[in-house]
């Protein structure tokens, strides 16, 4: 059964747009079809989004992709979150303000914002683009064996995955890791693309008792079990950072490293790093298992997992910090208020940025980069489905 992970990123998940419509071409080369070649397919942050657009058309992949393809190639950010002028003031310059005088402003509740950013337009353009109905029914017909979205909880602390899936699978549980047999909505997305800082919390309920859900990036431990768990055996990981990017270090400036730097730095920690992590915690296991004779085989409950991981060949952060000038200019302002130096193509402060540029001329380059990279391991791509 193929699995498919797709990983946080916020607007860098454009990167996973080209990757898959990359896969779509060789699968049709190989006379596939209009076939869905996904049968569990799990997400994270805006990867969850991308995950539920595949599962909300399992029937009519080609369908998917070009919806996908069409939205993400002509992104602006105001379709995501406000950012004219009055929407940026409500949220984050007021947040930014708290730094100096908060001690004044926190005396009004009004004037405690939830997020840097409004979110709200990104709720007008899932419910738009996205029937989340369709997918129990698809789950039921077997188009589709199983779909899972992660978040993390601020009330608990727990990281929760939502699923959907044909079995009646026992919701697994780990040390502060949880899943929730659930229909998935809308909210269940919102919840996992809720960017730290950037994006407001959602309330969403677990085991009955509804918590404030942020991304499912953050403490994220291993993002592969959702798929393992939901009984994938070969699973096709598209990442959006780190793993195959050039290993050559920038050059490094002795200057005293930004807010825009920092927050940047955290941010790649929380929607990179874990999966990079998780990928090869699999490989070892599967070296190990190797290693081990049949009947040793048969006597654990690990089993080998295939894998095959694509990633960016570039760094996202260079390539963002040459579209900055593309954002809107109350966002430019803001984002300069932390460091982020717009008019210089400096990427010590473009880390922060590629999360929210969600841009056409950005987001254009990183599908071109994603379908690149995807048509270069092309024979390995066949040989992971076993097509001809």
């Amino acid at each position: 059964m193929n699995g498919l992970i797709l990983g946080g990123g916020g607007a860098r998940a454009a990167y996973q747009v080209g990757v898959l419509h990359a896969i779509h071409e060789i699968a049709d080369e190989c006379g596939q079809g209009d076939r869905n070649p996904y049968q569990v397919i799990a997400g994270t942050s805006a990867g969850a989004i991308i995950a539920a657009a595949l599962a909300c058309r399992a029937d009519q992949p080609r369908a998917a992709i070009a919806a996908l393809h069409q939205v993400w190639s002509g992104f602006h950010a105001d379709q995501v979150y406000r950012a004219d002028v009055f929407g940026v003031a409500r949220t984050g310059a007021r947040w930014l303000s708290m730094f100096t005088v908060g001690w004044a402003l926190a005396r009004w509740r009004a004037a405690r914002p939830r997020s840097l950013l409004d979110n709200s337009p990104l709720r007008r353009l899932l419910t738009d683009m996205l029937p989340m109905e369709r997918i129990p029914e698809l789950i039921n017909r077997g188009d589709l064996h199983g779909v899972a979205v992660t978040a993390s909880s601020y009330s608990s602390g727990d990281h929760v995955t939502f699923y959907d899936s044909v079995d009646a699978i026992t919701p697994w549980s780990r040390s502060h890791r949880l899943a929730e047999h659930t229909t998935l909505t809308i909210d269940h997305l919102l919840a996992s693309s809720a960017i730290p800082f950037a994006f407001p919390a959602v309330r969403l309920p677990i085991t009955g008792t509804p918590e404030w859900f942020g991304d499912g990036s953050m403490r994220q431990s291993a993002p592969i079990s959702p798929a393992v768990h939901l009984g994938a055996q070969r699973i096709l990981i598209i990442g959006a950072g780190r793993m195959h990017e050039p290993e050559a270090r920038r050059a490094v400036k002795s200057d005293y490293p930004s807010l825009a730097q920092i927050a940047g730095h955290a941010m790649s920690s929380i929607f990179l790093d874990a999966l990079a992590v998780d990928i090869e915690r699999l490989e070892r296991v599967n070296r190990t298992l190797a290693l081990l004779h049949e009947g040793a085989r048969q006597r654990t409950p690990l089993r080998p997992i295939n894998v095959l991981v694509i990633s960016p060949s570039r760094r996202l952060d260079d390539i963002a910090a040459r579209h900055l000038g593309a954002l809107p200019r109350p966002v430019r302002a803001m984002l300069a208020a932390t460091g982020v130096r717009v008019d210089t193509g400096d990427a010590r402060g473009a880390a922060m940025a590629s999360y929210l540029l969600f841009e056409a001329d950005y987001t254009q380059e990183l599908i071109a980069l994603g379908r690149d990279d995807a048509l270069r391991q092309k024979a390995q791509v066949i040989d992971f489905f076993g097509w001809r």
